[in-house]
């Protein structure tokens, strides 16, 4: 949101100064205030829909909804004289019945355009313009590509409008090349021809996880996949280079400049690291960002700072229009046609807007923009509402275009902070003093005020509280709005500067990591249901408002729930399981009454990203878990992927498992082996693991010591069994070899849930071992359209011939279990169901979300 225009210059966390300017009264817009809460409820009730209604549904709520507004119209005289709360009752209702249907609609519309099943996975020829500047990837790049053509062996073929791909310096999955064309040096506005294999935007469901598939959404890409440049593809072809998107091409040009400039020497890490950061100040190109530093910024509270957010294009808007009042009033002709304040009010919109359009215009820069231009028109037009009126307008400004902006954390943070502003302080940001100090002391209440209300918030959201993040953002806010983003945009004008930029960026970062080594600097605690959340901002708010003290302190009773709600444990005797959703590889989590077991960390996908850190360790911090033991049944990367980053979130586990040759693991843990014949009991609950033989035990065949040497041979087979009999079984990537050496040993083998061995590939599972098993579920954790073909077909054939029920991570997302109701499988899919996400074609047999079986339907081939 946009600071005043009129104000003294007084750079501010927000822009709510700009909300409350004097302007002539002119109404008190109670009718228009009713329409657009109508809108907001219509909106927000259409994007918790689990699936879309038929679009003739949508097209009757929005007829009723505008004869609704018609008849209110033309008798809002008669409604005047006898019934006042009739009209903005009606008004709400029709509002509401308008937006729901328009969102319905604008959902349905994009949903047709989506990608044909058929089309996943095949070869086709695609001619399309390069819409954004290309992401660089470890090994290659991300392109956007707006498609113009298609075609599949030779016939033409309709494809969504938007896909993302990738262009990898490396064998592509299911390709048997020996290598791949390098990619090339892509820009933005070149028109490409190239090979392309496709599947739908995919993401993973967990709980309290990030939704690949909303922001898949919003971005309007319905197709993601890999460029096909092996030796035996057709090699990709620039076919033109024109002169569309040109801010594109602007902002590729200075993002390489950038780099060139501070990042020319590779092996320069502290070079590459602040070069990341100034280039994401300008560009908006977060991808150069370390995760270190990521976690640095969490951490201290500051990572806001870091991205093109709502505080700098607001921040650019105020001094814009500083600029252009002081300019503009220099001139008595200019004057005459335009007063300099409204001249600087629309100068400011138009330059923050540029200014948007030029780092990326992404979703939180598009929210910001639709603000300043409801405010900017509500002033020119002479409006001084109740700032209740202004901040509802503001929201339906960000609401109306994207109503899916109602699931973002941003959208909360933003909107609950100038809230809490406005109900606080109504002149919030007219400082009662011209002086220095009145206003570093206006700008210090501002910041103790947000972080105050937006705590509760922020646990709610994250479940993590930055207890240095207002003595860090107190000084990193104006050094980084005030040194380095000026020096860095100067930069584009004279490049040394961004030498400068660099060297105020590494002075930043040394106060940051100061404040990071505080004992306590983040505090992360479970993240607490949402009635708990709500009071807890109630609470928060409470004590923000300028009321008498007693009044205040009863916000402090309301702030107990959210900082002390601990998630409900399995009682003692009783276990639950988590298969979280890693994609392709293994992640299990176990929970007794008082202890908590990790089977496997899921994969790494690249240098800088693995099962770890984007999805354990954050899963953990939000149901407040502290591991007593990671379990990695064997060293193959899909399994032990994410164990460094676990282990270093979580220093008290201990580690078992046969990694004991990883010296990374080793040097970071003592690894104990795990050996057939161990066993331990928690709360009642006892662990056995069955496999691998002891070296000394196993029998001295050829064909034992090739099954030795292999990874997949060397699993760590854990049992879990309740004092009632119900049982669990997790074997790792055992394969059909050790599942007759089992057999053979009589081992106990029985249980309600199996996790399938090595991800449901057809060279285990057989059926004599799942007759021994004979489980009432079978879990496959696997990838989707992964190349591996997991689970296979023939596995699948056994399941269903034996009526086990297959829970599918791709179908389900994780899956919750317990022993309690050994016949109940819940899948996060289904248990917050949105018509966004993205449903497989072709199913086996699933657990619905209460438990019972549904429907088989035909897989998909």
């Amino acid at each position: 949101m946009m600071p005043a225009m009129n104000a003294s210059p007084t750079p501010s966390i927000t822009a709510s100064s700009y909300l409350m300017a004097d302007c002539p009264a002119r109404s008190r817009p109670w009718h228009f205030l009713a329409l657009l809460l109508g809108s907001l409820a219509g909106a927000a009730v259409q994007v918790n829909q689990a699936q879309l209604w038929p679009v003739q549904w949508y097209e009757v709520l929005a007829l009723i909804g505008l004869v609704l507004l018609l008849a209110l119209w033309w008798t809002r005289r008669w409604f005047a004289k006898n019934c006042t709360i009739c009209t903005p009752v009606f008004g709400a209702l029709a509002a509401a019945l308008l937006l729901f249907a328009v969102t319905g609609l604008r959902a349905s519309h994009f949903t047709a355009q989506a990608l044909n099943p058929v089309l996943e996975g095949r070869d086709i020829r695609v001619t399309g313009m390069v819409v954004a500047m290309p992401q660089p990837l470890e090994g290659g790049q991300r392109l956007r590509l707006a498609v113009e053509s298609a075609t599949l062996e030779g016939q033409a073929v309709r494809l969504p409008e938007l896909m993302d791909l990738g262009w990898y310096h490396r064998p592509q999955h299911g390709s048997a090349d020996a290598d791949t064309v390098a990619p090339a040096l892509v820009r933005p506005g070149e028109r490409w021809q190239m090979t392309v294999r496709l599947k739908a935007p995919h993401g993973l469901r967990n709980p309290h996880g990030f939704d690949y598939e909303l922001w898949a959404w919003e971005q309007g890409v319905q197709a993601v996949g890999d460029v096909r440049a092996g030796k035996k593809d057709t090699a990709p072809q620039r076919l033109a280079a024109t002169y569309q998107y040109p801010v594109e091409q602007a902002r590729q040009q200075v993002r390489d400049a950038i780099m060139a400039q501070l990042a020319a020497n590779p092996a320069d890490a502290a070079s590459q690291r602040v070069a990341g950061v100034v280039a994401a100040l300008v560009t908006g190109d977060q991808r150069a960002i370390e995760r270190s530093d990521w976690d640095l910024f969490r951490t201290t509270g500051v990572s806001h700072l870091m991205s093109i957010s709502g505080l700098h294009i607001t921040l650019f808007a105020w001094l814009a229009a500083a600029l252009i009042r002081l300019l503009w009033r220099r001139s008595t002709r200019l004057c005459l046609l335009l007063p300099a304040p409204s001249a600087a009010l629309v100068g400011g919109a138009l330059l923050a807007a540029a200014y948007a359009l030029f780092s990326g215009w992404g979703i939180p820069a598009q929210r910001t923009i639709s603000m300043l231009c409801a405010v900017a028109l509500l002033r020119l037009w002479g409006l001084r509402w109740p700032w209740p009126h202004v901040w509802l307008l503001t929201c339906a400004a960000v609401v109306l275009p994207d109503p899916w902006a109602l699931w973002q954390p941003g959208f909360w943070l933003s909107f609950v902070a100038v809230g809490i502003l406005f109900a606080s302080d109504p002149g919030a940001g007219v400082p009662d003093s011209p002086s220095v100090v009145g206003r570093f002391l206006s700008m210090l209440r501002e910041q103790w005020v947000v972080t105050l209300a937006l705590t509760p918030l922020g646990l709610l959201m994250f479940g993590q509280v930055s207890l240095v993040g207002f003595g860090a953002n107190m000084l990193a806010i104006p050094w980084t709005t005030l040194v380095v983003t000026p020096l860095a945009f100067l930069g584009v004008v004279w490049a040394p500067l961004w030498q400068l930029a660099a060297m105020a960026v590494q002075a930043m970062v040394l106060l940051l990591e100061w404040f990071a080594a505080v004992p306590w600097a983040a505090l992360w605690l479970p993240i607490a249901p949402l009635w708990a959340g709500m009071a807890a901002v109630a609470g928060g708010t409470l004590l923000a408002l300028s009321w008498p003290w007693p009044v205040r302190l009863l916000g402090l009773p309301l702030m107990i729930p959210v900082f002390f709600w601990q998630p409900p444990r399995p009682a003692p005797g009783q276990f639950e399981l988590l298969a979280v959703d890693v994609g392709q590889g293994t992640a299990v989590l176990v929970r007794t009454a008082t202890r908590t077991l990790l089977y496997d960390a899921g994969p790494r996908t690249s240098a800088g990203s693995d099962a770890g850190s984007r999805v354990l360790v954050p899963l953990l911090r939000a149901q407040g878990e502290r591991l007593d033991t990671l379990l990695l049944s064997h060293r193959d990367s899909d399994h032990t992927g994410g164990a460094l980053a676990v282990l270093q979130a979580q220093p008290q586990a201990q580690l078992l498992g046969s990694v004991t040759e990883e010296a990374d693991l080793q040097a970071l843990r003592p690894v104990t082996p795990c050996v057939a014949g161990q066993r331990w009991r928690w709360d009642g609950v006892e662990f056995s693991i069955l496999h691998p033989q002891p070296p000394e035990a196993a029998p001295a065949t050829v064909g034992a010591r090739k099954a030795r040497s292999s990874t997949n041979a060397q699993s760590c087979v854990l049992r879990i069994v309740a004092p009632s009999g119900v049982a669990a079984l997790l074997p790792g990537d055992i394969e059909s070899a050790q599942e007759q050496f089992l057999l053979a040993q009589n081992a106990p083998l029985r249980a309600d849930v199996l996790l399938l061995p090595h991800h449901g590939s057809k060279t285990s599972s057989s059926a004599a071992f799942l007759d021994a098993v004979q489980p009432r579920s079978a879990w496959a954790q696997s990838g989707y359209r992964n190349r591996f073909g997991h689970p296979a077909p023939e596995v699948l054939e056994r399941l269903q011939e034996r009526g086990i029920a297959l829970v599918d991570s791709v179908r389900c997302g994780a899956a919750q279990w317990s022993s309690t109701q050994p016949g109940s499988v819940h899948c996060q899919r289904q248990l917050q169901a949105r018509y966004w996400q993205h449903l497989p074609a072709g199913l086996s047999q699933q657990f619905s979300g209460d438990g019972h079986r549904v429907k088989a339907l035909e897989r998909y081939r």
